[in-house]
């Protein structure tokens, strides 16, 4: 059954990177293999700081891709720590503290992947504080809040994690920032791990989505041995029986 959910995904990611490469829509010289690094990522960066939730929150766990940089630029601008992942969530410590009371250098210098590995700490998600919002990338989006990512599962991974450490909660909002030709007008398939946005934000636009689905934690039955191997905070969690 997953395998035809899996096939269903792909076939969206790529319709919607065909899409955005023909309308010219991203700033690399395709879209294909990621999360788009969408034209107008600024502009959605601007809106997002015009919510209420925005200004509320103060701690933040965003994706590290280059299209929510603009967002995690402003976060840390306006004062707000924030939580990246470390790509591929490849160390015992599979974040990064941002915490921009001590950052050695300017917030939008901070919200790079690339400086951000230099100058911040790396944290376990023992160390993390409870998440007000979280930001992530998507590929195509809905909406109802289904989100399509660019198919490897590591932001389903991280928002597991923060799930079961109680970290996300019934408050925490999700959003994604995406281009409106990744806001397709039908169903898409999901799994049970997948979680749903609470906003899509787009260059033009607010989305509000109703009841997005949250799973309660990992869903180990979805992950195959050599995911759990090459997650070192999945390795050290995985049940006794190997799954």
């Amino acid at each position: 059954m997953r395998t035809h959910v899996d096939e269903a995904k792909q076939r969206v990611r790529e319709r919607v990177w065909n899409l955005l490469d023909a309308e010219r829509a991203v700033l690399n010289e395709t879209a294909h293999g990621r999360i788009p690094n969408f034209k107008g990522s600024d502009a959605a960066a601007e809106l997002i700081g015009d919510l209420k939730s925005w200004r509320d929150a103060r701690v933040i766990k965003a994706v590290p891709d280059k299209a929510q940089l603009p967002v995690r630029a402003r976060a840390l601008t306006e004062g707000k720590t924030v939580f990246m992942a470390v790509p591929k969530l490849a160390d015992p410590r599979p974040f990064y503290l941002l915490d921009p009371a001590v950052l050695p250098v300017s917030p939008q210098e901070a919200a790079s992947s690339k400086i951000a590995a230099t100058v911040a700490p790396r944290v376990d998600v023992a160390d993390l504080r409870p998440v007000d919002m979280v930001v992530v990338g998507s590929v195509a989006v809905n909406r109802a809040g289904v989100r399509i990512g660019k198919g490897a599962g590591y932001s389903d991974l991280e928002f597991a994690f923060l799930m079961e450490a109680g970290l996300i909660s019934e408050q925490t909002v999700v959003v994604s920032t995406v281009h409106s030709l990744q806001v397709l007008d039908e169903d898409l398939p999901a799994t049970d791990h997948d979680f749903g946005m609470d906003l899509i934000i787009t260059p033009d636009e607010v989305i509000s989505c109703e009841s997005p689905h949250r799973p309660a934690g990992l869903v180990w039955e979805h992950l195959n041995a050599a995911k759990i191997a090459s997650i070192p905070v999945l390795a050290a969690r995985a049940p006794a029986n190997g799954r």
